[in-house]
């Protein structure tokens, strides 16, 4: 028995692929803005305008900097000239590259070879985000990507 294909039969087709289609949009759409850190700078054109300097700055430092962990504490070596260093850490954030919902401040202790700092990570790619400032007053910035063995 062949039935024929009828009018509603191809608005209901159109009605639910338009739908899915919708559907999907507004559920990447809602987890991008829910997922969403936040804003880097407030106004990119300043911050543009001191970039480079700010570049050749830190790049003058002259720092190596290596960050892996050790079960669960955070190893973080900075070297200068190949001797490890204790800079002020301003801010130093652990947490995944996408989300920040399970972001995590650390308070770093210098034990003469690096700085440590215990954490809750598990399997796959972290990012250390880390504000560090040299002794003549330089801010060092950096995103380090951290990959756990676990």
């Amino acid at each position: 028995m062949i039935t024929q294909i009828k009018g509603w039969h191809v608005a209901l087709a159109f009605g639910l692929a338009f739908g899915l289609i919708i559907a999907v949009n507004l559920t990447l759409a809602f987890n991008a803005i829910r997922t969403f850190p936040g804003l880097e700078v407030k106004n990119s054109y300043v911050a543009s305008q001191s970039f480079d300097r700010d570049r050749q700055a830190q790049t003058a430092l002259d720092w190596q900097v290596l960050a892996r962990l050790e079960g669960q504490e955070l190893v973080l070596t900075i070297l200068h000239q190949g001797a490890p260093i204790a800079p002020r850490i301003e801010e130093a954030i652990f947490g995944r590259a996408t989300s920040v919902h399970r972001d995590q401040s650390l308070a770093f202790k210098f034990d003469g070879a690096g700085l440590r700092a215990p954490v809750v990570a598990g399997p796959g790619n972290w990012n250390l985000r880390l504000k560090a400032r040299a002794d003549n007053g330089v801010l060092f910035q950096q995103r380090i990507i951290v990959e756990s063995g676990l």
